[in-house]
């Protein structure tokens, strides 16, 4: 069931990319990033009492707090400098290098999280990046 979340993941971050970069003709690439966050906010929110999950706010510990804290500041600083980039440069270029995460995110994974690296997800994170330079050079 993971894989069709992840895939719908990648259809609406495609979504995402395109409509922003639609958007952003003539409006403030900050401004545009405050109503996207708005929407997604309230839709966050909106999820989460439809799912009657409100009640579990108070059980999240401190550490836990923390750290989707720090998560919730990387996603706003991550989403600033996206549209900015999509403002300034070509949706096929600006997207493909902000899809390097993956390789970032996986490095971060093995030093952080302690994962296994493996020769499959070296070889997987090798080839990302060398599409990633074949689709902006």
């Amino acid at each position: 069931m993971w894989i069709a979340y992840a895939l719908l993941s990648a259809v609406f971050a495609a979504l995402t990319a395109i409509l922003a970069k639609a958007g952003l003709t003539n409006v403030n690439s900050n401004l545009a990033v405050a109503i996207r966050t708005i929407v997604v906010l309230v839709m966050a929110w909106l999820i989460v009492f439809v799912s009657g999950k409100q009640h579990e706010i108070s059980g999240i510990g401190q550490r836990n707090m923390v750290f989707l804290i720090l998560s919730g500041v990387a996603t706003g600083l991550s989403w600033l400098c996206y549209y900015k980039a999509l403002q300034m440069g070509d949706a096929s270029k600006v997207i493909p290098i902000d899809k390097l995460s993956l390789v970032f995110g996986m490095a971060l994974a093995f030093i952080v999280l302690k994962e296994a690296v493996t020769l499959k997800t070296i070889i997987g994170g090798v080839l990302i990046t060398i599409g990633t330079f074949v689709l902006i050079f």
